[in-house]
């Protein structure tokens, strides 16, 4: 009787389950064909979800970079249709669709040229009717797969590929004069590149990558032929940036030029970090140049971006065509790259609170260098402050915790499931310091130890026994102590799986800048070892 009555109460409380009104779920997918029957995705295209008939205001998705959509809809009668329509090749095209979800099924609704409703281009994205400029937001499937990320020791850029025989374009202001760096294509292909030239006066800098890693790459055509001269950019036209920022996948921001000068075109734009040194397109899909960073000591001025124009490219592209004939073909070895799991928010705070009071850094030390061993709860407890402020030592407070990652805060932001070891320089007197603080003293006068910091970091190598491991990014960090010292640190990024108990012994074989070829070993506690490992259990957990 008891048990009767507690399912009619279930029941009475929740409806659905009485009738077997489960939700389903409705997956849209939106793409449209061009002339040549190259099939694009349509992201950020808004649609509207009412029930049929209405009895309520509709409901407001917009589409993913690759032109999905799914939601969860209760059982029913429900139209589909487009907010605005979206620019393609001339015409405007938009969807109104019904669709029928049952109790628990999955829908999928494919709109496409097919089931359009045709019409003339939005008035905001053409002049006319005849005009073939597309909505800016096809730019980003037309070429994500064209744009990488480029990492240097120091820095993170955008690029992209401009030819099939692997050359890489990227902004010269924000990689430097750097000899090598990191062309990242995917989230799991990431290779060496050559850096063939860096034109600082023309701001761009073209990379080498071996060919066969982007024989599938369609690249951005700049348009260098003799003769060819692009038309220039006026103020208030829109343009189009592509980028892959640090965080979230491959993306697009539309802005509007501000200032348009033969060598200085400015927009508006609002890159997201990491996102510097990729194409800028017009509205019409002809690239214009690539970003840049502004040169300018106002703040608000320095929020915009520079474009750099496309003929510049074209020179430096040149330079580098000559240089790829006597110059070493880079190697096609695929390095590194973070885990693809991830580590969830949820299973980072209980192992938090679990440690609450104990969430140092795992520690060890050279003569020359204070090493900190950083697993990503401790990462995020510092950032969402669950425990006071852990640094590594008295003297380590004069440069800050552990977890302040200067110019690589961006990277750490969302926690990635990665092993850091932090190399910083010690404190210390010298020699003759020393010499003339006893000689105070037996004079009675007592003088505070006078200290500074020992030579910069240089390079670390670490083995998992007798085998040396590829970091994911060998990472320097800047850190300013004074208004007119600055020290040099490593902040080596590894795959967890790398260092564990089956090395059987971790080295750490470490160089200053002052002697880079005096290298110092030290073995790394086989407890720590053990303790980090612990720290990724669940990354090994099926």
């Amino acid at each position: 009787m008891r048990r009767a009555l507690i399912l009619a109460i279930l029941f009475a409380v929740l409806p659905g389950a009485a009738s077997g009104q489960e939700p389903g779920v409705l997956h849209i997918k939106v793409t449209l064909t061009d002339a040549g029957r190259t099939a694009m995705a349509v992201p950020r295209h808004v649609l509207l979800i009412s029930d049929d008939p209405p009895t309520t205001v509709p409901r407001r998705i917009t589409t993913a970079a690759d032109g999905t959509a799914d939601v969860r809809l209760r059982p029913g009668s429900y139209i589909v249709e487009s907010d605005e329509p979206i620019a393609f090749d001339g015409k405007g095209y938009q969807w109104r669709q019904t669709v029928e979800i049952a109790s628990g099924r999955d829908v999928t609704l494919e709109l496409t040229n097919k089931n359009a409703e045709v019409g003339v281009p939005p008035a905001s994205s053409s002049s006319s009717p005849a005009s073939k400029e597309n909505d800016p937001s096809l730019l980003l499937p037309q070429w994500k797969d064209s744009v990488v990320a480029v990492w240097t020791r120091e820095t993170r850029a955008s690029g992209f590929v401009v030819d099939g025989s692997g050359l890489v374009i990227t902004n010269q202001r924000v990689i430097g004069g750097v000899p090598s760096v990191e062309v990242q294509l995917t989230p799991s292909v990431k290779v060496a590149a050559r850096v063939l030239t860096t034109d600082r006066e023309r701001d761009v800098a073209v990379l080498w990558i071996d060919p066969a890693i982007v024989a599938s790459v369609r690249p951005v055509p700049l348009d260098c032929a003799a003769g060819s001269k692009p038309q220039p950019l006026a103020d208030g036209q829109k343009v189009v940036a592509l980028g892959a920022p640090f965080r979230g996948p491959k993306d697009l921001s539309v802005g509007e030029v501000i200032r348009a000068e033969p060598q200085a075109n400015v927009a508006d734009f609002r890159l997201a970090p990491g996102s510097v040194g990729g194409p800028v397109f017009s509205t019409g899909g002809t690239v214009v140049g690539l970003s840049s960073v502004v040169d300018d000591q106002d703040e608000r001025r320095r929020r915009d971006t520079r474009i750099v124009p496309v003929e510049n490219a074209c020179e430096a592209v040149k330079a580098a065509e000559k240089a790829m004939q006597s110059g070493e073909r880079p190697v096609a070895t695929h390095l590194p790259v973070e885990p693809s799991q991830t580590l969830p928010a949820d299973a980072l705070a209980q192992a938090a609170q679990r440690r609450t009071g104990n969430l140092s850094s795992y520690q060890m030390s050279t003569s020359d260098f204070d090493v900190a061993f950083l697993t990503p709860v401790m990462v995020y407890s510092a950032q969402r402050n669950t425990q006071p402020t852990n640094t590594r030592s008295t003297t380590a407070s004069r440069r800050g915790p552990d977890t302040d990652f200067g110019d690589w805060s961006d990277y750490f932001a969302d926690v990635p499931p990665v092993l850091v070891v932090r190399v910083t320089p010690k404190l210390a007197e010298s020699f003759w310091t020393t010499i003339a603080r006893g000689a105070a003293y037996t004079q009675g006068v007592a003088v505070p130890a006078i200290k500074h910091f020992k030579p910069g970091f240089s390079r670390l190598r670490t083995f998992c026994g007798d085998v040396e491991v590829t970091p994911i990014h060998p990472f320097t960090l800047q850190q300013r102590v004074s208004e007119t010292d600055a020290i040099r640190e490593g902040l080596y990024v590894f795959d967890p799986q790398a260092l564990g108990p089956h090395c059987k012994s971790v080295k750490l074989v470490l160089s200053s800048e002052k002697e880079p070829e005096k290298e110092e070993t030290r073995t790394v506690d086989p407890q720590v070892i053990e303790r980090i490992w612990q720290d990724f259990a669940s990354l090994r957990s099926p």
